[in-house]
């Protein structure tokens, strides 16, 4: 997803209410050559300002319209490309620290509607029921269609406390859904850890933020406490994360890598964004940290590993996954991720504005590029979610093609509307609707009981094959399943 996602990043894709973490790295403006300026593209830029400065209905203000300008440049390129005038810049800034404003929900724009990506673990937009796939066509009475994404977003945003109510078309519900939410302060934990049993530890990343590597090596430290030692077998999950900052991501993947082992490698247009980045504290230590990771006990580098994604995982998720998985670090199980795999720099604006612009595609270490495809499973585990809503990279309008990849930006196969029905239908007969959010390394988390059966050897199920009278030899109750 999910130093993003980050997500890096978002996520994937989209905006954050109150913020969106995609890859961040610095870079500085004035180290891009300015190409040569096409002057007459300019005056008839310059002629079209001109004429809606005199003759628009009604008067506009210049600030408001050089915004819009930049806002309609930066978006006409890619989904992840935005122009974030100086409270956008704030939020984003903010973000990235694990605090900030809003309800919660990461969005993008879709047929004039504002679409849930996916909502934000803990936040009042996931604890309402929000699902990815939702389309928001009102917030309290304004309507949706008409606003621009930067417009809709401050709508979402405003003072902790303060209510706001959203109005929802969900795909198989005959009419609008309505949710009342409270805004609010979100301190997001980015890292979180379970002993599970003797000899087995768990850890989720929810978002790749500033202090991620530190709070992971922390973590990792009081599990082999509470252990006693080595353990048998570890799962990290980045399921539904967006990505985020890149040096949190190259040094998540240090803690179980060997040192210098190549993390991902950046290719672009300007020198700043070709780098190849390793399993070393020079790439992961940035903005003057020592090693977080010394610490950290030598067995992790060993354990055996279990990595859970989904198609909310995106971006530095997504480069966590793909290095671990190509160096034969982890066993990847879940479902297909996002396929976010390009880089976007923040370059700030001397008035306090800046532009997250794509400047790179990234790469795994074993040069394959995830870009509009995303991480394939080692081994596919279901989680009895209806995903025919679901959006990847490659739904997005403007998507970066896979370099790597002719048919990457195919549909795939069970993203086939017949199919998907198919299996919709299946599932209805074999188990009860959702009733809300699974607790994640729960006996309610079908993925992550069958990531436990990985690393004990045991037999590991697909949902799709769990059939009401087996559901007790597979850890899921008939009831339970779609959870």
């Amino acid at each position: 997803m999910r130093s993003t996602f980050s997500k890096f990043g978002l996520v994937g894709s989209g905006v954050l209410v109150g913020i969106l973490i995609s890859l961040n790295f610095s870079a500085l403006a004035e180290k891009i050559a300015s190409p040569q300026l096409p002057i007459d593209d300019l005056r008839m830029f310059a002629e079209v300002y001109s004429k809606v400065k005199s003759d628009y209905v009604e008067p506009v203000e210049d600030k408001k319209l050089i915004n819009e300008a930049l806002t309609g440049m930066l978006a006409g390129l890619d989904p992840h490309s935005t122009f974030m005038d100086a409270d956008a810049y704030k939020d984003l800034q903010a973000g990235t620290q694990g605090e900030f404003g809003g309800l919660g929900i990461e969005v993008a724009m879709e047929d004039g509607l504002v679409k849930v990506v996916s909502p934000i673990e803990d936040s009042p937009a996931y604890k309402a029921g929000l699902k990815s796939g939702d389309l928001i066509m009102k917030l309290d009475d304004t309507q949706v269609r008409g606003l621009s994404l930067n417009d809709a977003v401050k709508k979402m945003r405003g003072k902790p406390d303060t209510p706001i109510v959203l109005t929802v078309l969900r795909k198989g519900e005959a009419k609008p859904l309505t949710f009342n939410l409270t805004r609010a302060i979100i301190k997001t934990q980015s890292v979180k850890n379970k002993y599970i049993e003797p000899g087995y530890g768990y850890v989720r990343i929810t978002q790749f933020q500033e202090h991620t590597g530190e709070d992971l090596a922390k973590a990792l430290k009081s599990l082999h406490d509470q252990n006693k030692g080595a353990f048998k077998g570890f799962i990290l999950d980045l399921r539904n994360n967006p990505g985020g900052l890149l040096d949190s991501a190259v040094g998540v993947s240090a803690a179980f890598l060997p040192k210098d082992d190549l993390v991902v490698y950046t290719e672009g247009r300007v020198a700043d964004s070709k780098m190849h980045l390793t399993a070393t504290p020079l790439d992961y230590a940035r903005r003057g940290k020592g090693d977080y990771l010394k610490d950290v006990p030598a067995d992790y580098k060993k354990t055996p590993m279990v990595v859970l994604i989904n198609e909310g995982s995106a971006s530095a998720s997504e480069i966590v996954a793909g290095a671990l998985q190509d160096h034969k670090r982890a066993t990847i199980l879940g479902i297909q991720s996002f396929g976010k795999g390009s880089v976007q720099t923040i370059l700030p604006i001397n008035n306090g504005s800046a532009i997250k612009l794509t400047t790179a595609r990234y790469f795994t270490p074993n040069g394959r590029s995830i870009q509009a495809k995303g991480i394939v499973p080692d081994i596919s585990v279901d989680d009895g979610f209806d995903h025919s809503n679901s959006i990847h990279e490659a739904d997005l309008g403007k998507h970066l093609s896979n370099p790597k990849d002719a048919d990457a930006n195919k549909v795939p196969e069970i993203r086939d509307a017949a199919k998907i029905e198919a299996v919709n239908k299946a599932n209805e007969k074999k188990f009860a609707e959702q009733k809300g959010p699974i607790e994640p390394a729960s006996k309610d988390d079908f993925q992550f009981m069958q990531a436990m059966n990985q690393l004990k050897g045991l037999p590991v199920v697909k949902m799709s094959e769990v059939k009401p009278t087996e559901a007790k030899a597979a850890d899921v109750k008939p009831e339970d399943s779609k959870k």
